[in-house]
């Protein structure tokens, strides 16, 4: 029996969720938009504003293969409405996204590619769903850990966690694991959420010993 031919993506709009303005540059909440940022430099592209869209925009490609990225400057809990104006405004549907987010609910250096689901608890995803009417579209969940396994203890850490920066022991595994995420992106982009899942899921960045 032959194998299937990959079904590829048809990835028009990359999102990449985090807070706006110098305060959370690096914070482990805005992953989402240093994974893009660093996608950009590689394709040696300039994100800029536009303002009926509530965010930043970059292009890469262009024609069939050109790939739009959004970082929204509404911050993280209204993260919806910039993605809703931007499929609004190119005419896409919520298919044709990948929005890349952080996790605190997975280890540093763990990855999980989702085609649809539910917020899990995230803000940015919350407000997504929100505005576009569905849980219907794809997530990349980058990993940034726990502040604590308590209960209590975590609730009462979460927002210091999430708006604080990662330490210089965990720059390498940060680096390493943004890296696979933009390998990820291509991935999809040529064999398919399913395919692509194989790998990034399976994923493992190297963790120092504490």
């Amino acid at each position: 029996m032959s194998t299937p031919e990959p079904v590829p993506l048809d990835l028009q709009l990359l999102v990449g969720l985090g807070n706006p303005g110098p305060r959370y540059v690096d914070t482990r909440h805005n992953v989402g938009f240093m994974a893009l940022e660093l996608l950009a430099a590689r394709e040696r592209v300039a994100f800029r504003s536009q303002a009926r869209l509530h965010g930043l925009l970059a292009e890469i490609g262009s024609g069939s293969s050109r790939l739009r990225m959004l970082m929204p400057q509404t911050y993280m809990n209204e993260s919806g409405r910039s993605i809703r104006a931007a499929l609004d405004w190119y005419r896409l549907s919520p298919s044709q996204i990948l929005v890349l987010v952080d996790d605190m609910d997975l280890p540093l250096g763990r990855l999980r590619l989702r085609a649809s689901g539910s917020a899990g608890g995230h803000n940015g995803l919350r407000s997504t769903i929100q505005h576009l009417g569905t849980q219907q579209f794809a997530r990349l969940r980058i990993g940034i850990g726990a502040p604590a396994e308590q209960p209590t203890e975590r609730r009462e850490r979460t927002v210091s966690h999430v708006l604080g920066r990662f330490s210089g022991d965990e720059r390498p595994v940060l680096d390493a694991m943004l890296a696979e995420v933009l390998s990820g992106v291509d991935l999809i982009r040529r064999l398919g959420l399913e395919r692509a899942g194989n790998r990034l899921n399976s994923f493992r960045a190297p963790v120092p010993a504490s």
